[in-house]
């Protein structure tokens, strides 16, 4: 272990950092210490209570859970490994069917509009779990409404789909707010596929029923369900090692000046990124060292960036196999 993963092991911190950090109300951690010891913190020479890194997961982790309805005196006893497995995926709880918000759908094209119109089989569809909350066969009436419509699923039909079109479909998708666009094709060339595409713009051969809008709602509800900021730091523990730099200063400067053969120059870039997360780890542990009050945060901003840069450096190191980057 280096000297900084080290001091960084071995800090402690007060009940006050602990309480900012873990949402736990001083009063109460100390009345969960007494009656059910979930925590043994150490006493300083002085009486006052000093917390390490591995209380501070611990809490972290009880309080999740009695927050989804444990009570305390079932999770107390746990080890840390049993409150990791029994605390995985709580922020991904399914949700009741019956819970989720209609999809607001709009449709602008020429014929898709009047045909979801006209057949009442698919208007009852719509009903059960999608509002077409716009049809337009004009694009400067769907210009005009779009704003006050709070679209999820902008449903755009044409024709054909050339690449010096693309412009106004993305445009088009902007100005409506819409969280998913997804474009109805008659013909199309692969390549202005591919455009929209790399722009996370669903591109569909017609015909499109309303049946199938349905289902593409469903899977935009689903895709909603991002991890809560709870759940995406869950492996941010305080206890835990920090993860051992895969590149340092010198391989990264070689790998910057390389000449990448991929014309977006994605080395350099991932290069840069890594660069600035290992100075934000340096930065966020010296405001660590410098500030006790606030010691508990900082070692989770510190524990965080370093998981991000490892992220990081990963996705390089792929980016490093792919183009051959020599860095010996």
């Amino acid at each position: 272990m280096t000297e900084p993963e080290h001091s960084f092991a071995a800090q402690t911190y007060r009940i006050g950092a602990v309480a900012r950090l873990t949402g736990i109300p001083p009063d109460t951690l100390r009345v969960w210490e007494r009656r059910y010891a979930v925590v043994e913190p150490i006493r300083s020479e002085a009486g006052t209570r000093l917390y390490s890194a591995e209380d501070v997961g611990r809490l972290t982790l009880i309080k999740r859970l009695v927050d989804n309805g444990d009570a305390i005196s079932h999770v107390a006893p746990l080890t840390l490994p049993q409150l990791h497995e029994r605390s995985r995926g709580l922020s991904l709880a399914p949700t009741a069917e019956g819970d989720l918000p209609s999809c607001r759908v709009a449709v602008l094209g020429p014929t898709l509009p009047t045909l979801l119109a006209r057949d009442s089989e698919r208007a009852a569809v719509f009903e059960e779990s999608v509002e077409l909350v716009g049809a337009f066969e004009d694009e400067h009436r769907f210009r005009h409404a779009a704003a006050d419509l709070k679209i999820d699923l902008l449903v755009l039909e044409r024709p054909t789909i050339q690449l010096d079109r693309i412009a106004q479909i993305t445009d088009l998708l902007a100005e409506s707010g819409a969280t998913q666009g997804l474009v109805v094709y008659g013909f199309a060339p692969r390549a202005a596929v591919e455009r929209l595409e790399a722009q996370r713009i669903v591109a569909k051969r017609a015909p499109v029923d309303a049946a199938e809008l349905v289902r593409w709602c469903a899977a935009l509800h689903v895709s909603d369900k991002f991890p809560s900021p709870e759940a995406i730091l869950e492996g941010v523990d305080l206890a835990s090692p920090i993860p051992r730099r895969l590149y340092d200063n010198t391989s990264l400067a070689r790998i910057a000046t390389s000449s990448p053969t991929v014309r977006c120059e994605c080395p350099h870039h991932l290069v840069q990124l890594v660069s600035s997360l290992v100075a934000f780890e340096q930065y966020s542990r010296e405001c660590e060292n410098r500030n006790a009050d606030d010691a508990a945060l900082h070692a989770f901003l510190h524990a965080a960036t370093a998981r991000a840069r490892a992220t990081m450096e990963a996705a390089l190191a792929r980016v490093v196999e792919a183009e051959g980057i020599d860095i010996r």
